[in-house]
């Protein structure tokens, strides 16, 4: 398990080269991402109403635990995973109620009573960078749901990159403040198309005189009908997808506010219910 942050030492000196900053300094995570409002929980919590979800609820790729306890707050019975022990280490503590375990979305079998609903958010879907893993996270989504069970999820919309390079021209800077230093993330996307893949670098610097530090992920691109057709091949009926209005689009989404109709933004929001349990 990885130790709680040493607040007189900036997790630069502490992560190691080309880690995930974020993943292991899940209170850095909440400093660069806020979410005060629960946006993302509650945009989920509103999809399960509107189509008529039961109340337990699996939030896979938890990250730090808000949106699952947010789920809960709601009234609903969740269990949240996540691979990152870290993440779920603070979860247990910051947003106690859910029941966190350690999972792999590719391939995951919590052993536990079937759930209602399948969450996936912030596009953690999108880890899944081959077509056995998606078919993987598919189908340990399938084993877990009772029949008529819901999948919910968000990420990127891979169909926003046909010809458009607003996102990949120049290099995002973004900085923050948090427990009294100065942060900047300076990340370059890149397509890498044989592999269907957005890739990111970001390097991380901060104002204490610690050394920059560099990291690399990527995540798959999905267009909106080749993810109709995966999810047919494994059973579920798409009810929603569209790109926005969503927790992470411009504008955000607001309460009372239903599906759109297009899918050529940024972001990819997906209602799929499973209608075949084999």
């Amino acid at each position: 398990m990885t130790p709680p942050l040493n607040t007189t030492r900036s997790p630069l000196n502490t992560t190691r080269s080309n880690e995930n900053l974020l993943t292991d300094n899940p209170e850095l995570y909440e400093a660069r991402f806020p979410d005060a409002d629960r946006l993302a929980g509650r945009w989920a919590e509103d999809c399960l109403r509107r189509h008529g979800a039961g109340a337990r609820v699996l939030d896979i790729g938890c990250g730090t635990g808000r949106d699952a306890a947010s789920l809960h707050a709601a009234g609903r019975t969740v269990v949240a995973a996540d691979l990152s022990e870290a993440m779920l280490a603070y979860a247990r503590t910051h947003h106690r109620g859910p029941d966190y375990v350690r999972a792999d979305l590719r391939d995951f079998d919590l052993h536990e009573e079937p759930v209602d609903a399948v969450v996936c958010l912030d596009s953690a879907l999108l880890y899944c960078h081959t077509n056995a893993e998606l078919d993987g996270f598919l189908t340990s989504c399938r084993r877990s749901l009772t029949p008529g069970g819901l999948l919910v999820a968000e990420m990127r919309n891979g169909a926003f990159f046909l010809g458009r390079t607003e996102l990949l021209d120049a290099p995002a800077v973004n900085g923050f403040t948090w427990q009294g230093t100065a942060y900047i993330s300076t990340t370059t996307l890149s397509v890498d198309r044989t592999a269907q893949l957005l890739r990111r670098t970001r390097i991380w610097t901060a104002d204490d005189g610690s050394p920059p530090h560099e990291q690399r992920s990527a995540w798959r691109l999905l267009f909106p009908q080749e993810l109709r057709h995966v999810l047919a091949s494994h059973g579920f009926e798409v009810l929603d997808l569209h790109d926005g209005p969503g927790p992470r689009t411009e504008p955000a989404w607001q309460e009372g506010a239903g599906p759109g109709e297009r899918t050529d933004q940024d972001r990819l929001h997906l209602v799929a219910r499973l209608t075949r349990h084999d």
